[in-house]
C-alpha cells in the first residue's frame, strides 16, 4: 500500500466514526501511530480535555512518549497544553533552545532523544477538545506535507470527538467524558497485568490487547476491563495476531 493510500485509509476510517460509536482510546492511538508511519517524526501523542477542562493524557506512539507527555502533565508547561490552552498550533520549535519557554519540559523531551517537537489543537471552530503532539529527532523543518496530513488529522479527529459530545449530551456529556479518561487508567492496569503475566514489556502488552480486541470486534475498554478483572482468556496474550499495529 502506498503513502497516499494509508494517509486515505486513515481518513477515512476516523471519517467512519461520525456515524458510529467508536472507543475514544483506540481511535487516538492509532492516530497516534499512524503520524509516526506517515510523517516525518518519532513520536506522537494527544491528550484530551476532561469535564474539568484539564488535560489528561490519552494515547501515545511509544512508551518514551508516554513519560514525556506524563511529565509535561506534572511540570504544567509544554507544547501541548500551549496549543490547548491558546487554540492555536505551536509551530516546530527546536528543543535546544526552548528552555526559556518550558525550563522543566525541553530538558527532559531532549533527555529522553527528541530535538523538536510542534503541537496541534484538536479543535472544531470555538471548541478546543484536546492537542496532538508531535515530536522529532532531528531540528530541520518538517515538510509542509506533512504538516498537512497532521493538520487533517487533527481536525478530523476532532470533529469525531465533538460530534460524539453532541449524540452523547442527552445522555450527560461529563459523564461521557469521564468515562472516556477512565477507560485510559483501565487500560494501563491492564497493560501491567498482562505483562507481569505473559513475561512481554508493557508496549507489547498493550499491542496484545489492541490485537485480540480488533480479531474479535471488540471494545478495546471491555477487553481491558476482562484482563484486570481476570475474566479474559489469558491463552488470548501469547501471541499478537496479524495487523496489531494497524
Amino acid at each position: 500500500m502506498t503513502r497516499e493510500q494509508t494517509i486515505i485509509q486513515t481518513l477515512v476510517r476516523i471519517a467512519d466514526n461520525l456515524v458510529a460509536d467508536f472507543d475514544v482510546v483506540d481511535l487516538l492511538t492509532g492516530l497516534a501511530d499512524r503520524c509516526v508511519d506517515l510523517l516525518d517524526i518519532a513520536a506522537s501523542g494527544v491528550m484530551l480535555a476532561g469535564p474539568d477542562g484539564e488535560l489528561r493524557l490519552i494515547a501515545s506512539s511509544n512508551e518514551t512518549m508516554r513519560i514525556i507527555e506524563v511529565f509535561e502533565l506534572q511540570a504544567a508547561e509544554g507544547p501541548c497544553l500551549d496549543a490547548y490552552r491558546t487554540g492555536s498550533p505551536v509551530d516546530q520549535v527546536d528543543l535546544g533552545t526552548a528552555g526559556g519557554r518550558w525550563p522543566h519540559f525541553a530538558p527532559a523531551a531532549r533527555e529522553a532523544g527528541f530535538r523538536s517537537v510542534l503541537a496541534l489543537p484538536l479543535r472544531l471552530r470555538d471548541s478546543t477538545v484536546g492537542a496532538l503532539n508531535l515530536f522529532s529527532d532531528h531540528t530541520a523543518p518538517i515538510p509542509e506535507p506533512d504538516l498537512l496530513v497532521g493538520r487533517a488529522f487533527a481536525d478530523l479527529a476532532a470533529i469525531s470527538i465533538v460530534q460524539r459530545k453532541l449524540m452523547t449530551e442527552a445522555q450527560g456529556l461529563n459523564e461521557q467524558l469521564s468515562a472516556a479518561l477512565h477507560s485510559r487508567i483501565v487500560i494501563e492496569q491492564a497493560k501491567g497485568v498482562v505483562s507481569e503475566r505473559a513475561g512481554v514489556t508493557l508496549p507489547e502488552a498493550f499491542a496484545r490487547l489492541r490485537s485480540y480486541a480488533r480479531a474479535r470486534n471488540l471494545r478495546l475498554t471491555d477487553v481491558a476491563h476482562a484482563a484486570v478483572d481476570g475474566t479474559l482468556d489469558p491463552g488470548a496474550w501469547n501471541e499478537r495476531a496479524a495487523g496489531a499495529g494497524d
